[in-house]
């Protein structure tokens, strides 16, 4: 099944998505501590520095989680669209809504399966 979406969004679609790839790759890189190329910097030799690391360390660590976990969705959604299968859920194949593709341009999934998935029905 080929996308049932217009050429034009799928193309608009796109462009955000790389757009938003460059941006976290380039943060992502930006967040390496130049010394170790780890998220996770080195305050000092102190007690008041050591809690500053673990504490950073925690929240670089989620972070790049994050980031990393939005760059997959990403990718996977370049994918969707190079194969045509962008805007057809993953489950049910029926079409994603355009509106909620615009919100969340990584969706692969409609809304109801979505809700099944998360039990939210």
């Amino acid at each position: 099944m080929n996308s049932p979406l217009s050429a034009e969004f799928i193309a608009t679609i796109k462009t955000e998505l790389e757009s938003e790839q460059q941006r976290l790759t380039r943060m992502l890189g930006e967040m390496k501590n130049k010394e170790t190329g780890s998220a996770f910097p080195n305050f000092g030799e102190g007690e008041d520095e050591d809690a500053e690391e673990v504490a950073t360390y925690d929240a670089n660590l989620q972070l790049v989680d994050t980031m990393e976990s939005e760059l997959r969705d990403i990718a996977e959604s370049l994918i969707r669209i190079e194969s045509g299968q962008y805007g057809i859920c993953k489950y049910c194949n029926n079409p994603i809504d355009e509106q909620r593709l615009r919100a969340r341009p990584t969706s692969s999934s409609c809304v109801a399966c979505k809700k099944t998935l998360t039990q939210e029905a």
